[in-house]
C-alpha cells in the first residue's frame, strides 16, 4: 500500500473491488517491439511491409493513400456521418484556437539592457497513429490532426491500421491530414521515428495504441518526442448522496465497453448510492450489446468506494488520478476546485465523457495510469515549442558580465570567463 493510500485506509470501504490489478507491465511485449523497431529502421519499407503481413494479414503495394482513395472515401460517407464529422472538427478547432491564443510570445527588459523573451514555435512535422481498433472511432484522427494544424505544424502525416474502417481514412482527409498511410502497430511507430522509402521520418509522435504501440513510443522517445505513453481508458466518479445511480452507471458501462482492460469506479459519500450503482451496473448489462467487453471490464477492474466525508472523498479522487472524473455532487463547480489529480474533468451530471469523446471540442487523448499526477492531456501546446531568447546593449552587459566573469573563474571555466570579459569595455580578450 503506498504512502498515499495508506494514509486513507481508515476512511473508505471497497463496496466492489476491482479483481485485477490496471496493466501497465510492458515485459510481455518490449523485446518484439525491439525487434521490430530495429528491423524497420534497418530494412525500411521492406520491413514495414513484411510486419503488416503478418499482424495485419494485409500484403499492400503502396502504403500510401492516393488522392483518389482519399476522395473516394469522403464520398462513400453517409451525409449524416459526415456532417457529424465536421460538427467535431469545427469544435476540436475552435477549442484548440482559443487554447493557442493563451500561449503567447514574450518580451522583457528584465534588468537595463538586458532583453528576455520567448517564441511559440510549431513543431515541423507531426505523425499522428490513429487506432484501428474494435470500433470505427472517427472521433480519432479529429483529436490528434485537428490541433496540429491549428497550431501550424508544416507537415502532418497520419498512420493507421491496413484494417481500419474505411471512414477512418475520410476522418484523417478532413481533419487535414497531409499524408496518410496504411501501416499500423510498433512497425508505424518505427517508421515515423526513423523515416523509410515511402515514410518520412517525424519529430514528434502522438495518438494512442494497443499495447505495442504504447511500447514502441516508450522505445523510440528521444529520436522522437512523443505525447504520452496510454494505457486502457479510466473513467471515475465522485458523488454524495444528490448523484443519480442509472446515469453514473450508464456512464460507467460507455467507457467500459472500450476494452475489457478499462478500469471504471465510483467514489461516494453514500452508501445507499454506492449499493444501488452496483444493481443498476448488474441490471444494465443484461441489455447492453456491448456486455461481453464492458462486463468482463467491470467484473476485473470495476471499483466502487464508500468513504467517510467529501474531504476523504476528493483525497482518494487525487491518489487514483484518473484519465476521465465526473463529478456528481450537490454542487458539482465547489466540488471540481478542489479537485487536482484528472486528466479531464467533467463537473456536473449533464457532462457526460461521451461528448468529449467524440465532438464537444476538449481532447480525448488523455493521461491514464495516474500520469494525471504530472501531466495533462493532448491540446495543442503539445504541437509547439516555447523556446527562449535574449539580446543585450552595452549597458546589458556592463549589468552581468562582471558576475558571469566572477562565476567562471570560481567554477575554474577560463574560456567562459574569456568569453564574458571579453565583451566589457574596452573590447579586448583578458587573458590574464
Amino acid at each position: 500500500m503506498t504512502s498515499r493510500l495508506a494514509a486513507l485506509k481508515d476512511k473508505f470501504v471497497q463496496i466492489k473491488q476491482p479483481s485485477r490489478n490496471a496493466v501497465s507491465d510492458t515485459a510481455p511485449v518490449e523485446n518484439t517491439v525491439k525487434e521490430i523497431i530495429a528491423n524497420v529502421r534497418a530494412r525500411g519499407d521492406a520491413a514495414v511491409r513484411e510486419y503488416s503481413l503478418a499482424f495485419d494479414k494485409a500484403d499492400l503495394a503502396n502504403f500510401e493513400v492516393t488522392t483518389e482513395e482519399k476522395r473516394r472515401a469522403v464520398a462513400n460517407l453517409d451525409q449524416q456521418t459526415r456532417e457529424d464529422t465536421e460538427f467535431a472538427i469545427a469544435n476540436v478547432k475552435r477549442f484548440a484556437e482559443a487554447q493557442l491564443g493563451t500561449i503567447l510570445p514574450l518580451e522583457i527588459e528584465s534588468l537595463p539592457g538586458v532583453h528576455l523573451g520567448h517564441r511559440v514555435i510549431p513543431i515541423e512535422t507531426v505523425g499522428c497513429y490513429v487506432p484501428g481498433g474494435r470500433y470505427p472511432l472517427l472521433s480519432a484522427p479529429v483529436m490528434t490532426i485537428v490541433p496540429a494544424r491549428v497550431a501550424g505544424c508544416d507537415q502532418v502525416i497520419a498512420c493507421l491500421p491496413p484494417n481500419a474502417h474505411p471512414a477512418m481514412i475520410a476522418g484523417c482527409h478532413l481533419a487535414g491530414a497531409d499524408r496518410i498511410f496504411r501501416v499500423g502497430g510498433a512497425q508505424a511507430i518505427a517508421a515515423m521515428a526513423y523515416g523509410t522509402e515511402t515514410i518520412a521520418g517525424v519529430d514528434k509522435i502522438v495518438g494512442p495504441g494497443n499495447a505495442f504501440v504504447n511500447e514502441a513510443k516508450r522505445q523510440v522517445f528521444g529520436q522522437v518526442g512523443i505525447d504520452q505513453l496510454a494505457g486502457p481508458s479510466e473513467i471515475f466518479v465522485v458523488a454524495d448522496e444528490t448523484g443519480n445511480a442509472a446515469t453514473i452507471a450508464t456512464d460507467l458501462l460507455a467507457q467500459a465497453e472500450h476494452d475489457v482492460c478499462t478500469r471504471v469506479g465510483l467514489v461516494t459519500t453514500d452508501r445507499k448510492l454506492a449499493e444501488d450503482v452496483l444493481k443498476q451496473v448488474e441490471r444494465q448489462l443484461e441489455s447492453l450489446s456491448t456486455a461481453p467487453v464492458a462486463g468482463v471490464a467491470w467484473r476485473d477492474y470495476g471499483e466502487i468506494t464508500l468513504v467517510e466525508d467529501e474531504d476523504a472523498m476528493i483525497a482518494y479522487s487525487d491518489y487514483i488520478a484518473t484519465e476521465h472524473l465526473q463529478v456528481h455532487t450537490r454542487d458539482p463547480q465547489a466540488t471540481a476546485k478542489k479537485l487536482r489529480n484528472y486528466g479531464s474533468l467533467f463537473i456536473g451530471e449533464l457532462a457526460s465523457v461521451v461528448y468529449s469523446d467524440k465532438c464537444c471540442g476538449t481532447n480525448h487523448t488523455l493521461p491514464t495510469m495516474a500520469a494525471a499526477r504530472y501531466t495533462g492531456g493532448l491540446w495543442v501546446g503539445s504541437y509547439v515549442k516555447i523556446a527562449t531568447h535574449q539580446w543585450l546593449d552595452e549597458r546589458g552587459v556592463a549589468a552581468v558580465a562582471p558576475a558571469a566573469v566572477r562565476q567562471s573563474a570560481t567554477e575554474k571555466l577560463e574560456g567562459h570567463r574569456r568569453a564574458a570579459a571579453l565583451r566589457l569595455s574596452p573590447r579586448q580578450l583578458a587573458v590574464d
